[in-house]
């Protein structure tokens, strides 16, 4: 059972804005951490953005002010919100419901490429 799938990808211009989603399973949405990485050809894996269960909000400082997570429970959904997008923000980005206290940790999803380019 494929518990966590992004969406919302694609090419978009430096400046330019995208919303990426996340359906996470019902089973585990409401008990977990959820979070936002991106991996950046020949870089490692690193964190965007997490959603505490409290709802409680963390941005890699990389992103603050231009991105925002935010969940719609009844759709069990996490998003992430990318404004004013730069070249630099050229990735993979990937969903995880991470066990609160544990990271890394939980379920992940495949991944969604977003090209910032002109």
């Amino acid at each position: 059972q494929v518990e966590v799938v992004e969406s919302g990808g694609g090419l978009v211009q430096p400046g330019g804005s995208l919303r990426l989603s996340c359906k996470v399973s019902r089973r585990i949405f409401s008990v977990r951490t959820l979070n936002w990485y991106r991996q950046a050809p020949g870089k490692e894996r690193e964190l965007v953005a997490s959603m505490s269960t409290r709802g409680t909000k963390n941005y890699a400082d990389f992103v603050k002010d231009r991105f925002t997570i935010s969940r719609d429970n009844y759709r069990n959904t996490v998003y992430l919100q990318m404004n004013s997008l730069k070249p630099e923000d050229t990735a993979v980005y990937y969903c995880n419901a991470e066990v609160p206290g544990y990271r890394p940790s939980g379920e992940w999803g495949q991944g969604t490429l977003v090209t910032v380019s002109s």
